[in-house]
């Protein structure tokens, strides 16, 4: 199709086969009952239909409890909500050395006890080590006592307070509900069955629904998650916006499975006695506890409602997709598959360029060309040749003639060669003209023109002959004169001479009539108007 800017108000659609079966259609309906059912099915259960927006969140925490341990050369120590939590540091060590030169002073690092002073001292017997300026004495190593000290943290609460936004919908929450009242929060408690919804929680709960025991993870320590989601539907009288907790442990707890099992870390308290600065240095074994807040709101929106429909528009493919399949397979007989398969697959050739296919009288064989632009169809070369495959109708035509006794022995007609005979003709009855296609001749060499013979005036003139054709084809057609009569005794001729000269075609070939045999069909059914469209 050549490029027009006409082409853009063109409109194409698709062809359709329509089977007339009870079972097919029954089989089709019932397909797309069930698509349907399932597009439904997941945009209610997913929400498709819904505009989304993700949580903006803050968290803050508040521990109440109070306990009283015993330690070891310190003795009896109270613990409130202001000794739970310090920085965490990493143990150090010391520097081997052997004269002052290999202590840099002011010098330390990660694995120092201190800042050293630049002077190299003895440690022991046989090493010296870098003096440090650092508290004595450093920290000894032991391994955290069993049970734990803080056993009875167990029994802490814990006051979450979560503020929430949905910045696209401008909505906002907080996990201590509009209806929660300062009574109500002073006796409840989270539990998972009876008040999922009270935002204080013991900490031994906590651990519980991690499915861990705290006596056991208070002893070396670890770390829990709280994971506070909200999942929020906005809808009208279906908003429903709460938040639902659940915990799990974070880290390893398996000893033997890591380096550095539990969680710990230090702190130290200061005092001074004779004008001496001391410190308590603690090395704490807890339990971590982190928030995480997770969260999604939905919306109605008629926009994400027509794209989900959109979307699952293609779905009702498979219905098309099984149903052609299960014709293709046994359940059809082969000619019921072949007669579908006829009706709705139709093989069209890519073709590039106009194949015509030529026959010259002088030749046995029909040639296949391409269609020039430039170049006479005359002077074309053929890109293949094939053998002439004869009309079983033209030789029954043949058969009645020779029946009716009449005399098909080859005798000259009077057609006379043109004057104005142009270049490429090599019969002289050629007209001239200006179309490259139209530039053929019935001859490959200087000869005799076909129109001179008897059987093109028996075969392709013969008005009996051309009628008795028009009524095998059509019998009902009207053949009374007039200007449609002879325009279809002509397009007949045209026929019955490529029947003649050429027979079947080449599988997507057109052929195409010398330009003197085209003429003296029209010398001999002329149009009134003198114009011809064939």
């Amino acid at each position: 199709m050549p490029c027009k800017l006409l082409n853009l108000c063109e409109y194409e659609t698709h062809k359709l086969v329509r089977i007339q079966s009870v079972r097919l259609g029954s089989l089709k309906w019932t397909f797309n009952g069930v698509i349907l059912m399932f597009i439904c099915i997941m945009m209610l259960w997913n929400k498709e239909y819904q505009e989304h927006d993700y949580v903006v969140s803050s968290v803050t925490a508040k521990v109440k409890g109070v306990a009283l341990t015993s330690l070891p050369d310190v003795g009896d120590i109270v613990w409130d909500v202001v000794d739970y939590s310090g920085p965490s540091q990493v143990p150090p060590y010391g520097k081997v050395c052997r004269t002052d030169e290999d202590c840099v002073k002011g010098f330390w690092n990660q694995h120092s006890h201190g800042v050293q002073t630049g002077a190299c001292v003895k440690f022991d017997v046989t090493r010296k080590t870098c003096e440090v300026s650092a508290w004595c004495p450093i920290e000894s190593k032991k391994k955290p006592p069993k049970p734990a000290l803080l056993a009875s943290a167990e029994n802490f609460t814990v006051l979450i307070k979560n503020n929430i936004r949905f910045p696209n919908f401008n909505f906002m929450r907080r996990n201590i509900l509009p209806e929660m009242t300062e009574s109500y929060l002073k006796r409840c408690q989270f539990n998972r069955h009876t008040d999922s919804s009270c935002p204080i929680f013991r900490l031994g709960d906590i651990v519980k629904e991690a499915k861990e025991n705290f006596s056991e993870m208070a002893v070396e320590g670890g770390v829990i998650g709280i994971q506070i989601k909200w999942d929020c539907n906005l809808d009208g009288f279906l908003r429903n916006c709460l938040p639902k907790y659940s915990f799990r442990r974070l880290d390893e707890k398996e000893s033997n499975r890591t380096l550095y099992p539990g969680l710990n870390f230090r702190f130290a308290r200061y005092q001074t006695e004779k004008d001496v600065e001391e410190r308590t240095l603690f090395k704490a074994f807890g339990i971590r506890f982190d928030v995480m807040v997770f969260g999604e709101a939905g919306k109605f929106s008629i926009i994400q409602l027509i794209i989900f429909i959109g979307s699952t528009l293609s779905y009702y493919t498979l219905t098309t997709v099984f149903i052609d399949w299960l014709i293709g397979t046994s359940c059809y007989s082969k000619e019921a598959r072949q007669n579908y398969s006829e009706k709705k697959v139709e093989s069209v050739e890519d073709r590039k360029q106009c194949i015509l296919c030529v026959s010259f009288v002088d030749e046995n064989h029909i040639r296949v060309v391409k269609k020039s632009h430039k170049k006479s169809l005359q002077e074309v070369k053929p890109i293949s040749v094939h053998p002439c495959k004869d009309d079983t109708g033209h030789l029954s035509a043949m058969v009645g003639v020779l029946q009716k006794g009449n005399n098909i022995i080859d005798k000259p007609s009077q057609v006379l060669p043109r004057a104005n005979r142009p270049a490429w003709c090599l019969c002289g009855c050629c007209l001239p003209s200006t179309h490259p296609q139209e530039q053929l001749c019935c001859r490959q060499s200087i000869g005799r023109c076909i129109t001179t013979s008897s059987l093109f005036e028996q075969l392709v003139l013969s008005r009996p002959l051309l009628e008795a054709v028009l009524l095998y084809r059509e019998p009902l057609s009207d053949l009374t004169e007039g200007e449609q009569r002879i325009a279809a005794l002509r397009n007949c001729s045209y026929r019955q001479y490529i029947s003649w000269r050429i027979g079947a075609p080449p599988r997507e070939s057109i052929p195409v009539m010398p330009s003197c045999s085209v003429w003296r069909i029209r010398e001999e059914y002329p149009s009134q108007e003198g114009e011809y469209t064939v």
